[in-house]
Parts: C-alpha cells; sequence; structure tokens
C-alpha cells in the first residue's frame, strides 16, 4: 500500500517538482564539487572492500543447505 501512496505522490505535480529540485541540487553538487568527490575517491573504495565482502559473498546470517545435513 505504501508502494502505491509513493507511486502517487511520483506522478503528482509536486512528486515531479520534488524530483526535479532534487536532481538540480545533484547536478550543482556534482559541478562545484567534483574536486572533494575525486579527493574522496580512495577512502571510498577502501571503504567498499570490507562492504562489498560482508553483503557481495552473502557472509553472516545465510547458511548453506548442505550445513543442516553435516550437523545431524
Amino acid at each position: 500500500m505504501a508502494s502505491d501512496q509513493f507511486r502517487a505522490f511520483l506522478g503528482s505535480k509536486l512528486g515531479w517538482g520534488v524530483t526535479l529540485m532534487l536532481a538540480a541540487l545533484g547536478a550543482y553538487l556534482l559541478w562545484n564539487h567534483t574536486g572533494h568527490l575525486v579527493l574522496a575517491l580512495p577512502y571510498l573504495f577502501l571503504l567498499a572492500c570490507p562492504l562489498m565482502h560482508l553483503f557481495g559473498h552473502r557472509h553472516g546470517h545465510h547458511r548453506h543447505v548442505g550445513d543442516k545435513e553435516m550437523q545431524r
């Protein structure tokens, strides 16, 4: 039900206005602060490594099907 309300909001004039304002703000920040982004890229890559390890390989809360058979 919430997704239907969100879609209805995006289809309204206010939703279009909010979307366009966010796009304009993003373009402004990208054009005027590209230097800051370039300086942060090495740190973003270093941050991406452990995040990809945790979420990309599905470590943590998932169990393999064969694990239950091995425990018996």
